[in-house]
């Protein structure tokens, strides 16, 4: 069965002044200034129904929700990312490696390699609940045939 190449995000610009105009300030302060919320906080860590996850700054699907897995972290994790959904760039300190949406540039949290969960890619994308936006099952199919 062949697979439908995923379109690469459409890219979105805003200003700061947008971005400040429709984000909360504690979602500008994680995605524009590359923030943290605080460990076991976020009320997407211990959610795990079917859906997807959005970017928060501007709607674009990052995550499957099948690919997320209690890691004990205290941010929701996920084993991978949508295709073209998420940068990868490494902290100057080389320690880490930050992870943004590939639409928006909006900080998500770090990503995680080699630390042993029994997931298919050995990765931890250690996400910021703030980041992102949960989309149920049930909601993305009924908006998808309202259309």
């Amino acid at each position: 069965m062949a697979t439908t190449p995923t379109p690469a995000p459409i890219p979105v610009q805003k200003t700061e002044e947008e971005w400040r105009a429709i984000l909360s300030p504690e979602q500008f302060r994680i995605l524009r200034q590359k923030g943290t919320e605080e460990r076991g906080t976020g009320k997407y860590d211990k959610l795990f129904e079917e859906g997807i996850y959005d970017c928060a700054g501007c709607g674009t699907p990052l995550y499957k929700a099948s690919t997320k897995f209690n890691s004990g972290c205290g941010w929701p994790a996920f084993f991978e990312g949508l295709p073209g959904a998420i940068n990868r760039t490494p902290d100057p300190d080389g320690r880490r490696t930050e992870i943004t949406c590939a639409a928006c540039g909006g900080h998500l949290g770090h990503v995680f390699k080699g630390e042993g969960f029994q997931t298919p890619t050995d990765e931890r994308h250690c996400v910021n609940s703030v980041s992102v936006k949960f989309v149920p099952a049930n909601a993305a199919t009924a908006a998808s045939v309202s259309v």
